[in-house]
């Protein structure tokens, strides 16, 4: 049972995402070319790195260690900044910016991974 209704849950998930997410270090992965792919899953991409080694593109990490350490930071930092200044009046115009973008996006959905109405074994599939 949720503290919120639907509808706010919904449009707190999106506004979260749009300021602690979108809006942030994933920007600057998502930046530059996209591979052009005739199968539509792109098994028809191919990488070739510096030692001459040919992979798939599904086979190939599209986020690096380097990338992903920052981009964790940063996406706690806004998380953190939100839940600690959510509630300050000062606030509401940061997050009004931001509740414009996600005003199309697709309604929200339980994800399956987090749902607590299924058994999970968390241990094995989430620390190693």
């Amino acid at each position: 049972m949720s503290l919120f209704t639907e509808k706010d849950c919904a449009e707190l998930a999106k506004t979260l995402t749009a300021m602690c997410v979108r809006n942030a270090e994933i920007e600057n992965i998502h930046a530059g070319q996209s591979p052009v792919t005739k199968t539509g899953d792109y098994s028809d991409v191919k990488i070739i790195d510096a030692d001459g080694n040919e992979y798939s593109w599904n086979e190939v990490s599209h986020i690096t260690d380097q990338e992903m350490k920052p981009m964790m930071k940063g996406i706690v930092n806004r998380l953190y900044t939100f839940f600690m200044q959510g509630d300050d009046t000062r606030f509401d115009k940061n997050m009004d910016y931001h509740k414009r973008f996600t005003r199309k996006w697709d309604e929200p959905k339980i994800d399956e991974n987090l749902d607590c109405t299924k058994v999970h074994d968390f241990t094995e599939k989430w620390f190693f």
